[in-house]
């Protein structure tokens, strides 16, 4: 399978993606391998350019960062590219760090096992395919939701409009039952119909959501979603 490569719209949630399935991974494995997996994961989140696809950080700095010595980094580097975890893009020389990039076809398939674990809407989402079976949560894919009603006049309302027009489908599955709470200072609290639901959003809307919030309200500093 060609993997879903973290770009576009949907790029922070697909990064999100990733790193739970290296962690699910991680969790099955006996110690020395789930260690090796974790040290990854903390080296992409930390200085991984996903734009780019490109890793450029010194064994030095990757030392510090895992809490090791530079021979460990050198081994475990190369334990990572003997996986095919890791690719070199460009060799270090002449005082220069190497360039490595992450193979995410080589991830998706060593990781594919793990998937389940997650969940049945992780795995329909890694294999590429959206919506989750009818049994996990009921999405109104059949029709697109009515645009919210504007006179209440309030900013989730305003937000809520914005994104009907933007992404009717992603409107109507999971923003349409979203309801305001409450606002304290730069804090909105909204209630979603499940934890399931709340779950999805926080991990994979959020962060579209809270931009949209920007858009409207520029006070607007974080979400809060509960069931």
């Amino acid at each position: 399978m060609q993997a879903q490569k973290p770009a576009g719209r949907n790029a922070s949630a697909l990064k999100y993606d990733i790193l739970t399935a290296l962690g699910a991974f991680a969790l099955a494995q006996p110690k020395a391998p789930q260690r090796l997996v974790l040290r990854i994961m903390t080296l992409v989140t930390a200085r991984y350019n996903w734009t780019r696809n490109e890793l450029a950080v010194g064994q030095r700095e990757i030392a510090r960062l895992w809490s090791v010595d530079e021979r460990t980094v050198k081994r475990e580097m190369a334990k990572l590219r003997a996986m095919g975890w890791l690719v070199v893009k460009k060799q270090g020389v002449r005082g220069r760090v190497s360039e490595y990039g992450l193979d995410l076809d080589r991830i998706y398939e060593d990781t594919r096992g793990s998937w389940a674990s997650v969940g049945p809407d992780f795995e329909h989402r890694m294999r590429g395919t959206e919506a989750p079976p009818s049994n996990v949560v009921p999405l109104r894919t059949s029709e697109i939701a009515a645009a919210p009603d504007l006179s209440k006049g309030d900013e989730w309302s305003l937000v809520k409009a914005v994104l009907h027009q933007e992404d009717p489908a992603i409107y109507t599955a999971w923003i349409d039952a979203l309801a305001r709470s409450d606002r304290a200072g730069g804090r909105l609290t909204l209630t979603a119909p499940s934890r399931f639901h709340a779950t999805y959003v926080l991990s994979h809307l959020k962060p579209r959501l809270l931009a949209a919030c920007r858009d409207v309200d520029e006070q607007i500093s974080d979400i809060v979603i509960l069931s």
